[in-house]
């Protein structure tokens, strides 16, 4: 049904989203978006904290806070309005104007280019912990995104191929942990709004809204390298040698 949804009118949607989350901020002193951002906190960290029974308390009362202050929220209140008047005026549209199917063939067979599907190291999950297979795997470049959890790449269990390996993460909450074989070169792009970073021995105790960029020494004539590229709201990043 959304993919006859225009970008046009999908980036008013969003448009109209961003300026009814400013106006709640403005107007209603953040209304409910704190009270969803804290009950928020409060799930992800009572979340891994599951085996004490007070942390079970802990989660339920804060997922049951999340949702009425999630839902309570003017901009989701008129993105689920949005989604329904498109949802009805869709049927009506689909009632009225039967689509009709029409196979299509190319006239020549070289307009399409042979492609091959591959897997991706990870399959994207918002809310759960991602970590490299702890046996020998395949590599491939890594580009990832996500809202709640750790992200463990180790990659002293595969074999990176002769050339510019590239792991890109952007992510939310939660820490970011790599793990570099000595004898391969690394470049790394840091960006974090709160937190910290280890690098190789070098520290950094206070990351807020800032950047830092390593290279080691022979990083531009030496291969096999890795180029990482992280970006992270809240949460540590740690990459050293095994």
């Amino acid at each position: 049904m959304f993919k006859q949804l225009s970008t046009k009118y999908f980036n008013w949607i969003l448009i109209i989203g961003a300026i009814l989350f400013v106006f709640e901020i403005i107007f209603f002193h953040g209304g409910s978006l704190f009270s969803a951002l804290i009950s928020g906190f409060f799930v992800y960290f009572s979340w891994k904290r599951l085996h004490s029974l007070w942390w079970k308390i802990v989660f339920a009362i804060s997922l049951i806070s999340f949702t009425f202050s999630f839902f309570n929220l003017l901009a989701i209140r008129f993105f689920i309005v949005a989604a329904i008047v498109f949802f009805i005026l869709n049927y009506i549209k689909s009632t009225q104007e039967p689509s009709q199917e029409t196979p299509e063939f190319p006239e020549k067979d070289y307009e399409r280019e042979t492609m091959t599907y591959v897997e991706p190291l990870f399959d994207e999950r918002f809310f759960d912990d991602y970590r490299t297979e702890e046996t020998a795997y395949q590599w491939k470049d890594v580009n990832m995104h996500g809202i709640f959890g750790d992200r463990i790449i180790d990659l002293s269990n595969t074999v990176l191929p002769n050339d510019t390996a590239v792991i890109s993460i952007r992510h939310l909450i939660g820490n970011i942990e790599i793990y570099v074989p000595y004898e391969v070169e690394v470049s790394i792009h840091h960006s974090s709004v709160f937190g910290r970073a280890s690098i190789f021995g070098e520290y950094h105790q206070r990351l807020m809204n800032k950047s830092i960029h390593y290279e080691t020494e022979s990083y531009s004539v030496t291969y096999p390298r890795v180029k990482i590229i992280t970006s992270i709201f809240s949460g540590d990043i740690e990459v050293k040698r095994v």
